[in-house]
């Protein structure tokens, strides 16, 4: 049995952690620490924002333990990592504060100076369905966006087997449910915002589109991010130029057979038509459908951002570095926290 912790358990990524592993046969989650060094009362807030009863964080609540998920803010997160790396052997970090190569890149997209650069170079980005080997001996692992995640799983098969037309633009126009803002409400978040209305943001700055152009390994990458009126899920809608010959079918036979063997991947056949968030809601399942639309490809991603978005590869990731079978903890069935769905 695998001892761990979790930092920064109010959120919406801990408390989905917190849910999902309570399902998990071979770890105990042992400490819940809040990222702060205070904690707020857990029966302030009712509902979806009820607090998990947690304590104040304390570096030394988390030694013997085997692993911490680091579920912090950002730049909360890049300042914990170093002295959580000194105490257990693996540490997780769902925030963005490791997937960036350049230092530089968080001044300009995350504004503040990360504390730890080096830091950098060693993190495993961690595509799980992309990344095993270098999981295998991981320390830190860099859990990839949401968006990320979605528009990556398809491009990178896409581009491996070189089925998209060189030099040319893929443009990913993603939409994203309420959760995936983070528990603190904004005047674009709230309720009063959201509800029967629905929105493009972060034109050209999104935070997501540098972390998407890095692993793909080019800038002809152009993302727009938009808000649904849902609680969870993303779907993406990616428009891409095919190589000479190649369509749909061509990208599905490619899409099928790199993922064949994944549990957490499902690419639809013909006869599935595309995929919608009903289909992977509350699940740690990214589907996958293409189609033609005229000369381009039409390939949409859907997958729900707190869970293989999240917390659901958080842990496909800590079964990978565990040796662990991947499905672990992440099996249907796993039981709502009290307020939380």
């Amino acid at each position: 049995m695998k001892r761990i912790g979790i930092v920064g358990s109010s959120g919406f990524t801990g408390k989905e952690c917190l849910r999902l592993l309570a399902a998990h046969p071979e770890v105990e989650v042992a400490t819940v620490l809040s990222a702060r060094p205070s904690v707020s009362d857990p029966t302030a807030y009712r509902g979806a924002l009820r607090e998990p009863s947690c304590m104040p964080f304390d570096p030394q609540a988390v030694d013997g333990l085997d692993a911490v998920l680091l579920c912090a803010p950002h730049e909360t997160a890049a300042q914990l990592a170093p002295t959580l790396l000194e105490r257990v052997p693996v540490v997780v970090d769902l925030s963005a504060a490791h997937r960036l190569r350049n230092p530089a890149a968080y001044e300009t997209h995350y504004r503040f100076v990360h504390p730890h650069p080096e830091l950098l170079e060693t993190a495993v980005f961690g595509l799980t369905e992309w990344a095993r080997e270098p999981l295998s001996n991981a320390t830190l692992v860099a859990n990839p966006g949401c968006y990320v995640t979605s528009v990556l799983l398809p491009l990178l098969a896409l581009r491996a087997a070189e089925c998209i037309a060189p030099a040319s633009d893929m443009i990913a126009d993603c939409k994203s449910g309420v959760t995936g803002a983070g528990k603190s409400a904004t005047a674009v978040t709230h309720f009063a915002s959201v509800h029967e209305d629905f929105r493009a943001y972060g034109v050209g700055t999104h935070r997501h589109e540098p972390e998407i152009r890095e692993q793909l390994g080019t800038q002809r990458l152009y993302f727009t991010a938009h808000l649904l009126p849902v609680l969870r899920g993303i779907l993406s809608t990616i428009h891409v130029e095919p190589r000479t010959g190649l369509g749909a079918d061509e990208f599905r036979a490619v899409l099928l057979e790199r993922y064949a063997a994944e549990p957490f991947v499902h690419v639809h056949t013909d006869d599935e038509g595309l995929p919608c968030l009903a289909d992977v809601q509350g699940s740690n399942r990214c589907h996958i459908g293409v189609a033609n639309h005229g000369p381009r490809v039409v390939v949409v991603s859907c997958l729900d951002n707190l869970v293989k978005g999240a917390a659901g590869q958080a842990v496909q990731n800590l079964n990978v570095v565990f040796g662990l079978p991947e499905t672990f903890g992440l099996d249907a069935g796993a039981s709502p926290l009290a307020g939380w769905r």
